[in-house]
């Protein structure tokens, strides 16, 4: 799928870029402003899991950030596929169920693509 190694390393250390960019600014949201963050995705009745799920969400996108400076290893590329991957099954469960608003049906939608890029680079990774 990828022409050269070198190729491959700049479009998985992109992806890496581009999931902490998007997990750092949806982490560090309701640390900031909790009133926007419900504004958009509901009102929520226990703010402290809100804000313990931001910070682990910004910790793992600061990983990867940092990662993507470099070559970007087997543990990374799993931390990004597997966050991204549990966080859509959680959006699409309780989403569906009436637990969450249905506006966490769009974040499932970008976790669910993030998931298939960062499957594809692992198979073309191991051939």
């Amino acid at each position: 799928m990828f022409p050269t190694k070198r190729h491959e390393r700049s479009v998985i250390a992109a992806l890496a870029r581009a999931q902490g960019s998007f997990y750092v600014a949806t982490g560090v949201w309701p640390l900031l402003n909790m009133r926007t963050f419900e504004a958009v995705t509901g009102p929520k009745t226990d703010r402290w899991l809100v804000k313990t799920v931001g910070v682990l969400v910004t910790a793992v996108g600061a990983a990867l950030l940092l990662a993507s400076r470099r070559r970007v290893q087997d543990e990374i590329a799993l931390l990004g596929a597997g966050s991204a991957a549990g966080l859509a099954a959680i959006d699409i469960v309780y989403a569906l169920r009436g637990r969450i608003s249905k506006v966490y049906l769009l974040d499932a939608l970008c976790e669910v693509a993030i998931t298939a890029v960062w499957a594809l680079s692992w198979r073309a990774r191991r051939g």
